[in-house]
Formats: C-alpha cells, structure tokens, sequence
C-alpha cells in the first residue's frame, strides 16, 4: 500500500521552504549589516541600529515620531496604500517572466516590453481629446493599445526563437535597447511633453492633463478608478489596478494549470522536440508565449501609466526601467508560481517602502534594502541546492528502511530444506 508522501517532502513544499531561508537568510543579513553601522559609527549609537532594524521588519507600520523623539507604530494606510500600489506594475512583470519560464523561455525583455507599453498607453490617454469618447472607453483603449504593444514587442524573440533558433535572451537584450531609443526618439518629437509646468523638463504630462482644443488641460483627461480603496488607504496612491493585477495572475495559474493549452505550452518548454513528435505546434507556442509574456509586462506599464499620479521620464536612452528587471527576482522567489508571484512582489514593495521609511526617520539609508532584496535575490537561485539536500535526507531514509532486516511471519519456513523437512516429518 502506497503511503502519503511527507509534506515537507514534496516538491511544492521544498520550494516554499526555500524561498522563506532565502528571504529570512536576507533579512538577517540586512539587520546584520545595520547593526555593524550603527555600532561602528559614533554619530548613530545601538539605539540607532535598534530603530533600523525595526523599521526594517516593520516599517510599513510606522507612525513617524512622538512628542518624545520615540519611533511611533500603528496602522498607516498611506504606507500600506502605497506599498500595493507600487506592488502592481510588479505582479505584472513578475507573470511576464514566470509565464515564459514555465515555458522554457527566459523573458529578460521585460524593461523594453514595458517600455513599449508605457508609450501606447500615453500615446492613446494623451491623443484622444477629451469629449471625443466617454473616459472608461479611451481608458480601455489605452490599456488594451499598452497590451496589444508590448504582445508585438515579445513576439519578435519569440519569433527569432522559434524559427532561427536564436537565443531568446541575446533577443530580448537588443530588442530592450531598440525600444529605450525608439520610445525616447517618439516622446521626444511629441506634443506629450510636460510644458504648462515650467519647472518640468523632458517628462511627459500625467493622463489626468486631457486634451482640449489643442491644449492639454489638467483634470480633462483619464485616470484608473479608485474602486473605494482611497478610503480604505486614506492619503496613498492605491487604485483599482492592484485588483486588475491580481485577477491577471489569478487568470495565467488558471491558463497554465487548468487549461489543454497551457499544458502544451509547458510540454514545448520542457522539450519542444518532445511535443512536436506529440503533434504539438512547438515554433506557434514558442512564439505565442513571448507574446503572453510582452503583453503581461506591458499592461504593468499601462496600470501604472495611467494611474493619473505619475509621470513619465522620457529621456529613457541611459538606463531601462528597472521595474522590468525587478520582475525576475519577482518570479524567482515566487518559484514561478503566478499565485506566488502577487505576495513576493507586495514583499519587494514591502521592503521599498521600508526603506524610505528608513531615510526618513533614522540616519540611515534607503539602499540597505535594496541590498538586503539583492541578497534573496542571490539565495532564491540557490534553491535548488535546498531542495537536493532536502531530496538528499529522504534518501537516507529510504536507505535505512530498506536495509532493515524483513519481518517473516513464524508460521512460515524461512527457507526450501526447512519446508521439505516438515513435509517429511
């Protein structure tokens, strides 16, 4: 009779339990590294480091400062507001790159397919006049237009993949620069640049400016609908696009995990020859999951773009929006699982706001959380190495039962001579 696999023998279980050492493995560190600062530095004392420490396990919960100088705590919607805010362009770049490895494919396109979103969708907000079409319609068109950009972006490795056999990162890498120059040339000979603010220089007006009669007017234009989250995150950025992106992940586990054809699109990525000799399209699917996967990172450019409070840095050319990039350890810490992906990215804006709570209650700076997130980071891509030693003491189990001396039943003879002995007798 078969017996139930221990749960912390399973494969899912081994993942999770990875990624929980990997993040609290990081945290230490982190709490390590404020501690040696504060303790080597005569300006900050191990007060200080006591405050940095906390601010970094629970930052999203303070207050500010008392009358007293004294770190003060409770709920702060603002912060915790923000922290999902900031958490939704992430869940989307995070499925963009879980959705393509799942597949086989390592979507590090994300920055340029994003990019390539953020310039449809302002293009389409900021072009339609305002009155020309109800404002939920040009909304709709502008992040399905963000959609449909970064689905065309992806295709092309996708495509170069599947019928030259191009490494599909070599790919991504060019067609991430192609599009930082093409969107800055595009922005920049456009009538979308910020010039009723005259202390702005090459950004891009917010959706919220609508255009009419030929000027761009401040709150004509569109922004993402509340859906009641201002008043539950009083004074933050929230809207309701933090819930389009969760319905997005919820929608790619349902695609790939319940569904034929996300089944052939992990059956391409775990051996496309295998799947072709199955009468599986290999070069459609290779192709149509790149698409999946630009069209995932470009509706995060489109929550965001058209989120009504942001502004867009035109001049792109000197680096790619690391959104993008934050993507991957995203989905690496999330082991690639689209529900998994939506807590590791609230983590990730988590731990950012965090930070700037850390600039601006101690002495302290921000970038110890980005090292701290670089250090899970590199811990998640040794999850495999904690899975195999997990595997490793299963194994000796295994080995101790079975050199384990057999139980034979007394009414049994042990062996031939014993059984003709008895017969005899």
């Amino acid at each position: 009779m078969n017996q139930k696999e221990p749960l912390l023998q399973r494969e899912g279980a081994k993942s999770v339990l990875a990624s929980l050492l990997s993040i609290a493995i990081g945290l230490a560190f982190g709490a390590l590294a404020i501690l040696v600062v504060g303790l080597a530095s005569r300006d900050l004392g191990a007060g200080s480091a006591w405050e940095g420490i906390r601010l970094i396990f629970g930052g999203l919960f303070s207050t500010g400062r008392g009358a007293s100088g004294a770190l003060t705590w409770g709920f702060n919607g603002q912060n915790i507001g923000n922290m999902l805010f900031r958490a939704m362009p992430l869940i989307m770049t995070g499925l963009s790159v879980a959705m393509a490895y799942k597949t086989g494919l390592f979507n590090i396109g994300a920055p340029g397919q994003y990019l390539m979103g953020t310039l449809a969708s302002l293009a389409i907000a900021l072009g339609i006049p305002s009155g020309a079409l109800p404002k939920p319609l040009i909304w709709l068109l502008a992040f399905c237009g963000a959609i449909l950009a970064g689905a065309i972006w992806g295709a092309i490795p996708g495509a170069l993949k599947a019928f030259l056999n191009i490494n599909e990162v070599i790919a991504c890498i060019m067609t991430n620069w192609i599009a930082a120059n093409f969107v800055t040339w595009m922005f920049s000979i456009s009538n979308f640049k910020n010039v009723v603010e005259n202390t702005k220089s090459s950004y891009i007006y917010k959706t919220t400016y609508g255009l009419v009669d030929g000027k761009y007017v401040s709150g004509a234009g569109i922004a993402t609908s509340k859906m009641g989250l201002d008043k539950v995150f009083p004074g933050s950025q929230i809207n309701g696009g933090i819930l389009i992106a969760i319905l997005f992940a919820i929608g790619v586990y349902v695609m790939m995990e319940k569904t034929t054809f996300g089944y052939e699109l992990k059956a391409c990525g775990s051996n496309r020859h295998a799947a072709r000799y199955a009468g599986i399209s290999d070069r459609r699917n290779i192709v149509l999951s790149m698409v999946i996967a630009g069209g995932l990172s470009a509706a995060g450019a489109g929550l965001y773009c058209l989120s009504g409070n942001t502004e867009f840095f035109w001049s792109t050319y000197q680096s790619l929006p690391a959104i993008g990039f934050n993507g991957i350890p995203v989905a690496l810490l999330a082991v690639c699982n689209p529900i998994g992906v939506i807590f590791t990215a609230i983590f990730m804006s988590m731990l950012s706001i965090s930070g700037l709570q850390l600039t601006n209650l101690t002495a302290y700076n921000e970038y110890i959380t980005d090292v701290i997130i670089a250090v899970i980071v590199y811990l998640s891509a040794f999850s495999l190495v904690i899975k195999m030693w997990l595997g490793r003491r299963k194994d000796k189990v295994g080995a101790v039962d079975a050199n384990a001396e057999p139980l034979v039943p007394k009414s049994e003879p042990k062996t031939v001579s014993e059984a003709k002995g008895g017969d005899e007798a």
